[in-house]
């Protein structure tokens, strides 16, 4: 059995999409950047604002947007975060069976610290792993490198990552770390599969099955 798993935040363990487009909402009235539905959404969310943004708007605008954005989220979009069905029961098995949990998000570390704390999830987890606040962990890749790290380096053929964008794939194959999709989050149809993911699991439930059977 498998054991070290590392966890996306993001569009696995919680919803965070209230709480980042509703933020990005408000900070793109106030910065008084003109909102399109139809480029912005719940595909924008995995990989860091910072990177997704600035194509859409321009680089001066996402700046300022996201100077807006960091202190409105901080203060009350994090808190926006609801868990899945079936989550708090499969980080808690997963735990009692003796598998290490790794949280590895591009969120800004301190963000997913305080999710996670919300959460009280903060135990289970044996490290929690997140872009910088500088941003010097940009690309999923170089998360899990940081959350492998602290995790003592254990062997590739060990561990598997668990998330629910192609980043999340990408970023661990480049650690030779396979990766299981989660079914239910923000990935566009047949993203996960054109990734090489693993497999992918339409619930929480059956991830458990698989990573515990």
């Amino acid at each position: 059995m498998t054991r070290t798993v590392l966890l996306d935040l993001d569009g696995t363990l919680v919803d965070s999409a209230p709480g980042i487009l509703g933020t990005l909402r408000t900070a793109f009235d106030q910065v008084g950047v003109p909102w399109d539905d139809t480029v912005i959404g719940r595909h924008l969310l995995g990989p860091p604002l910072y990177e997704s943004l600035p194509p859409i708007v321009g680089a001066e605008a996402a700046a300022a947007v996201l100077a807006r954005y960091r202190p409105l989220y901080q203060e009350s979009g994090l808190l926006k975060s609801t868990p899945y069905p079936g989550i708090e029961p499969l980080l808690r098995a997963l735990v009692a069976a003796d598998v290490r949990l790794g949280l590895a998000t591009s969120k800004n570390e301190p963000a997913a610290r305080e999710i996670i704390a919300n959460q009280g999830w903060t135990e289970l987890f044996t490290a929690i792993t997140g872009d910088t606040v500088d941003a010097r962990r940009p690309s999923k890749a170089a998360v899990v490198e940081e959350a492998l790290r602290r995790l003592g380096s254990p062997a590739p053929a060990d561990c598997v990552m668990v998330g629910d964008r192609l980043h999340d794939v990408v970023g661990s194959a480049a650690h030779g770390v396979s990766c299981l999709g989660a079914g239910w989050g923000y990935a566009e149809p047949g993203e996960l599969a054109a990734a090489g993911a693993a497999a992918i699991y339409a619930t929480a439930d059956e991830l458990r099955a698989a990573l515990l059977g």
